[in-house]
């Protein structure tokens, strides 16, 4: 299934406590937790380009399936992850938090989880 295309934030649930965890910043939380962020995906085969701008922050990570790649994380720290695909979801893990990204007609959803905190975003396609 084809994860090309643009998406628009609709919801997202226990973005403070997971971001606390994650390291960021009580600032930087306060200010990002009511911002709507928009992700674009370029899918060429096993090839993906992810931009996610939030606000003014924007981060693009790129990889291909299965290839250890370079991805920078919420809190603009760069490391090396793999990327695997399973049908509709894409499954990573970056410095202890799982990451599953499934894709379901027009919607999105990412649950992220560390030290057991569920962080599950919701983006709609907006093109």
């Amino acid at each position: 299934m084809a994860f090309a295309g643009k998406y628009q934030l609709e919801s997202h649930d226990n973005f403070e406590p997971f971001m606390k965890a994650a390291g960021l910043s009580d600032e930087l939380i306060q200010k990002g937790k009511d911002l709507k962020s928009i992700s674009e995906i370029e899918q060429n085969g096993d090839d993906f380009k992810v931009t996610v701008t939030t606000g003014s922050k924007v981060i693009v990570n790129c990889f291909t399936v299965g290839q250890e790649c370079e991805l920078e994380t919420l809190t603009g720290e760069k490391v090396k992850a793999v990327v695997l695909m399973d049908g509709n979801k894409l499954t990573t893990t970056v410095k202890g938090i799982d990451s599953v990204t499934e894709i379901d007609g027009d919607t999105i959803v990412n649950t992220m989880t560390l030290e057991g905190i569920v962080y599950k975003r919701i983006s709609k396609r907006i093109s």
